[in-house]
This record gives structure tokens, C-alpha cells and sequence, in this order.
């Protein structure tokens, strides 16, 4: 069974095209915080899935979501916003 992308994954939610938008936003500042080479997909889904669910809660600041997602990984990295 082939392994979704992430965007499949935002595409996938209930969501509308503005916040998808954002939630895109937040996952490409979590990823390049990383330094994204290549990160295993679970990282990314980690990243993706948490971004989700504080969505779902009602945050729509990318910056706030960037930062919420890497703490999902246990990364004290500040994001460069």
C-alpha cells in the first residue's frame, strides 16, 4: 500500500482551501527548522498530523502551529520565521 503525502494527508481533512493553505505554511517552516534532507516520512506525518489537530482546536496562527508541531517531535528548535 503506497504511503500518502502530506499533502494527501492536509487534503484530506474537513477543512477549507484558506486553512489548508495555512496548515501548508506552518509544515514547510516545521520541515525547514529541521533542515529537511530527507526526513523520514513518520517525521513528516508526526509534524502533519499534529498540525491537524491543533487546527481542529482552533489555532490558525502558522507560526504558533510551526512551533506546537516541532515540540510534537520533542525539537527545542526555534523555527526561522
Amino acid at each position: 500500500m503506497p504511503v500518502p503525502t502530506v499533502d494527501e494527508v492536509f487534503r484530506a481533512t474537513a477543512f477549507d482551501p484558506d486553512t489548508i493553505k495555512l496548515m501548508g505554511e506552518a509544515f514547510d517552516k516545521a520541515r525547514k527548522s529541521l533542515h529537511d534532507t530527507g526526513q523520514p516520512f513518520v517525521v513528516n506525518e508526526i509534524l502533519a498530523r499534529r498540525i491537524i489537530a491543533l487546527v481542529s482546536q482552533g489555532e490558525r496562527d502558522p507560526n504558533k502551529l510551526c512551533e506546537d508541531a516541532l515540540k510534537a517531535l520533542g525539537n527545542k528548535a526555534a523555527f526561522e520565521r
